[in-house]
């Protein structure tokens, strides 16, 4: 699904000499590597700051943590995520409100979050699924509507642009209150290792959320707050400020794969390629099919059965998970897209290392399945 090797080979050598200088210097935690990518970062993503955590899981919980909220306060998610995005809030001992998505895009809406407002609603959390922005400018005037904050999932579309309708552009991460993205070696913007970051254009959301990284301290040994300990090292750092350069070409090669994808299944009837939101570009952290007629499963083992890898993200929706029985809200609304896509998507290769003859073999198997 992902060829990190490839990858490695043709950095090797900057990442051998960043190592080389971490262990040279010996600042392991929050060092200069750790502060060089926070600065690069926050250039690149056009925000005033970037909070370095020790994952994406830690980068939802943190956001959630700083807007002290109360036991059995309400947040909306969407039903349709990786488990992450509600598992946090069920660990904080708030109550995930899961909504349905879009079953073209992947995300969910407006319309499906303003169903679900409640006087107990407390913030927010779309998810920018799969590569591409939710449509934000409309979930953000609901929510300035009912004052209320939202927390950008940002974990799979790192580098995405959403356009607004006055022409504006803004990268993903940096149009809500905060958002929240992972490092996970499979990410676009991938460690050696765990990572995460939180962005925000907020002076006060920043200065909290770094009290709450570090043991809820400013000056060490006085804590002004109960916090956790998250922190991104700085040897992860030192990879990800070269990858961050590089990042731009990721995408431009993850697009082209996308591309050679569409116009090879077009014509299949029962195969429907991922759509596009219209205001967002795509970074394609997966290229995701929807498989028509109850024949996923079936296209699953044949690619497999030709040492084709795919996967399922994700075969089990949220609301059936038995994790989240004692804590979710009852969905109010059907949750039929979410339901259907886990039933439907299945995600082929996706990364920039993809070559021709691999695209060809892959849509060549896909194609024989349905053609003979």
């Amino acid at each position: 699904m992902v060829d990190l090797k490839a990858q490695y080979q043709a950095i090797e050598a900057e990442v051998q000499a960043a190592f080389q200088d971490c262990l040279q210097n010996t600042a392991f935690i929050n060092g200069p590597k750790v502060k060089a990518f926070q600065a690069h970062l926050e250039r690149y993503l056009q925000v005033a700051h970037v909070v370095p955590c020790a994952n994406g899981t830690d980068a939802l919980q943190l956001a959630l943590m700083s807007l002290e909220l109360e036991v059995g306060d309400e947040v909306i998610v969407p039903a349709f995520t990786y488990v992450a995005t509600a598992e946090v809030i069920g660990l904080l001992r708030l109550t995930p409100v899961l909504v349905d998505v879009d079953p073209h895009t992947f995300n969910t809406t407006a319309a499906h979050i303003e169903a679900a407002i409640t006087p107990k609603t407390k913030a927010i959390v779309p998810v920018h699924l799969f590569g591409q922005s939710a449509d934000m400018e409309p979930i953000l005037a609901l929510a300035k509507h009912h004052q209320l904050p939202v927390i950008e999932d940002n974990a799979q579309a790192i580098g995405a642009v959403y356009t607004f309708s006055d022409g504006r552009q803004v990268r993903t991460g940096g149009l809500g209150d905060m958002g929240c993205t992972s490092f996970y070696p499979s990410k676009n913007l991938g460690a050696y290792g765990d990572g995460g970051a939180l962005t925000t254009n907020s002076d006060a959301h920043a200065e909290t959320l770094r009290l709450l990284a570090n043991h809820g301290q400013r000056e060490r040994y006085y804590h002004e707050k109960i916090g956790v300990n998250s922190r991104l090292d700085a040897l992860q750092a030192a990879v990800l400020d070269i990858k961050l350069h590089h990042l731009d070409a990721y995408t431009a090669g993850r697009q082209q794969a996308a591309a050679f994808y569409d116009q090879a299944l077009a014509d299949l009837d029962a195969v429907q390629c991922p759509a596009r939101q219209a205001n967002s570009t795509h970074v394609f952290h997966q290229y995701t099919l929807k498989i028509a007629d109850g024949q996923r499963d079936a296209l699953k083992a044949h690619l497999q059965a030709q040492g084709i890898p795919s996967m399922i993200y994700y075969p089990v929706p949220l609301q059936e998970q038995a994790a989240f029985q004692p804590c979710i809200k009852r969905p109010t609304q059907p949750l039929d897209h979410t339901v259907q896509l886990c039933q439907e998507v299945l995600s082929l290769p996706m990364h920039p290392n993809l070559e021709e003859d691999q695209l060809d073999h892959i849509v060549r198997a896909v194609r024989q399945f349905f053609k003979g």
